[in-house]
C-alpha cells in the first residue's frame, strides 16, 4: 500500500473519479482525436513512437489512451481515487484490451517511494493533478524525479490570483462539505453568474455563436466536456496555486529547462509548462 493513500483520502476531498465516470459516457472518437492533438501540440512531436510516457494522476484515461495511439513504447497510469483508476482501466479494455505495455493502478503523486519504484521516464505528465494532492511542492518534486534525462515534463498548475485565489479555495472547500444532494445546485449557483456574463457579452456585441460555441466546441479543448470541466472546477479540493515565475524558478534550481509555456493570461485556470531534463 502506498504510504501516502491513506493521508490523501481526506473527507473533504473532491470525488474526481466519480466526475470522469461519468465523462465517459460522452467519450467519443473526436474528444480522443483532440487529445491526441493536444499531447502533439504540447510536446511539438508529430508521435511518440519509441517513448514511454508516465501519466500522474490518470483521471479518466484519455490522455493515457491518446499516449498509447500516438505510438508511445509503454505507458503506465496511475491514481489515488479508486474511481479514476477504474475509468482509466475501463479505456484500457475498451481499445488496447490485449496490450502489455499500457499498465494502471493505484498510487500517490505525494508517495516518493513508490514513483521511484516505476523508474525514469520519457514524458511524465500531469495536467491539473497536482495542485490537488494537498502538498502541490512535493508533488512537484516527485513528478520532477520520474524524467529521465533529456526527457519532458509536461504539467499544468492553477494559476495564482492573490486575494481571488483564495476566495476560490473557501468555495471549493464549501462543495466538498456539502451534502451529496446539494452539491450539483450549489455548483450550478456559483457556475451561473460567470455563464450569465458571457452569454450577456455574446448577445451585446450581436455574436450569440460565440456563447453557444463555447459548449458545442468545447471537446476541443484537448477532448474534454465543459459541464464536467465546471464541476470539476468548483469542487476541485485541495486547491493550491503558483505564480508561472515561482514554478519556472523551482525546477531551474533542479536542472530543468523550460521548453514551452502557455499561461492563463493572468486570469482564472491553469498555466501549461512543459520542462526539459537536460541529458
Amino acid at each position: 500500500m502506498n504510504t501516502h493513500t491513506q493521508q490523501d483520502n481526506r473527507a473533504d476531498r473532491f470525488a474526481f473519479g466519480a466526475n470522469w465516470q461519468r465523462f465517459l459516457s460522452v467519450l467519443d472518437e473526436e474528444r480522443i482525436a483532440e487529445a491526441e492533438h493536444s499531447l502533439r501540440q504540447s510536446l511539438e512531436v508529430s508521435s511518440l513512437m519509441g517513448l514511454s510516457f508516465l501519466d500522474i494522476g490518470s483521471g479518466s484515461g484519455l490522455f493515457s489512451l491518446a499516449a498509447m495511439r500516438l505510438g508511445a513504447s509503454r505507458v503506465h497510469s496511475f491514481d489515488l481515487d479508486p474511481l479514476s483508476v477504474a475509468c482509466t482501466a475501463e479505456l484500457r479494455r475498451r481499445y488496447f484490451a490485449e496490450a502489455d505495455n499500457w499498465t494502471v493502478e493505484a498510487g500517490s503523486a505525494l508517495d516518493a517511494a513508490y514513483v521511484e519504484s516505476l523508474g525514469e521516464w520519457d514524458v511524465v505528465y500531469s495536467w491539473g493533478v497536482l495542485h490537488h494532492t494537498g502538498n502541490m511542492e512535493e508533488a512537484l518534486r516527485t513528478a520532477s524525479s520520474a524524467v529521465a534525462p533529456g526527457g519532458r515534463l509536461f504539467i499544468s498548475i492553477y494559476n495564482d490570483q492573490g486575494r481571488l485565489s483564495r476566495v476560490w479555495r473557501r468555495v471549493k472547500h464549501a462543495y466538498n462539505v456539502l451534502p451529496q444532494p446539494f452539491r450539483k445546485p450549489y455548483a450550478v449557483a456559483v457556475i451561473m453568474p460567470f455563464e450569465l456574463a458571457c452569454a450577456g457579452k455574446a448577445l451585446v456585441t450581436l455574436q450569440p455563436q460565440r456563447y453557444v460555441k463555447s459548449w458545442t466546441h468545447y471537446k476541443r479543448s484537448r477532448g474534454m466536456s465543459r459541464w464536467y470541466d465546471l464541476i470539476d472546477w468548483v469542487g476541485g479540493y485541495p486547491f493550491e496555486v503558483a505564480r508561472p515565475e515561482w514554478v519556472f524558478e523551482f525546477f531551474k534550481r533542479r536542472g530543468f529547462v523550460l521548453t514551452k509555456l502557455r499561461t492563463c493570461g493572468g486570469g482564472l485556470g491553469c498555466n501549461e509548462y512543459v520542462f526539459t531534463r537536460p541529458q
